[in-house]
């Protein structure tokens, strides 16, 4: 025969590990509606050319378009950039450090602009032709390769993406 004692504890066990399953299935339950956002670059643009350090800084701007019924928020992009199909580098964003509460949201039904993140694209040897195309303002079509963090309320997905401009 199992004391009060023992029963009471073996019971808050069990419910406590309950408790946990519940929340890591309904966690869970939101990830196939959190892979549906998408992710498009919605502009590229020339903001300065540093001639001297062979440097041109370029601000790329992310749509996102959230079709589900689900908030959420986007902490990190994470991309790779091409220009004519030349590989001119990396780029990243992140708001990893700002609470979720403070981060831009990503309402359902709608579209968000992530602005802002400058990439530094520097001269090289083999990138010469696509880095003068740039600087110059000629038509260059970009494509963009990488993962976006999306989070939620109790979870978040790494979602790959390939988009192109241009």
């Amino acid at each position: 025969m199992v004391s009060k004692g023992k029963a009471v504890l073996i019971a808050a066990f069990v419910g406590l590990g309950g408790l946990m399953l519940f929340f890591y299935l309904y966690a869970n339950s939101y990830q196939p509606q959190l892979n549906q956002v998408t992710v498009n670059i919605q502009t590229i643009k020339l903001l300065s050319v540093d001639k001297i350090n062979n440097r041109a800084n370029l601000e790329i701007d992310y749509i996102l378009y959230n079709p589900t019924t689900i908030t959420s928020t986007i902490s990190t992009i994470n991309y790779e950039l091409y220009a004519n199909g030349k590989d001119i580098g990396q780029g990243h964003y992140s708001v990893e450090d700002i609470p979720m509460a403070g981060r831009p949201e990503l309402f359902p039904n709608s579209n968000m602009t992530v602005p802002d993140d400058t990439f530094q694209l520097v001269n090289s040897p083999s990138i010469a032709d696509v880095y003068d195309s740039i600087v110059k303002g000629d038509s260059v079509k970009y494509e963009a390769k990488g993962q976006v963090t999306i989070e939620s309320t109790l979870t978040l997905i790494t979602k790959d993406f390939d988009v192109t401009l241009g």
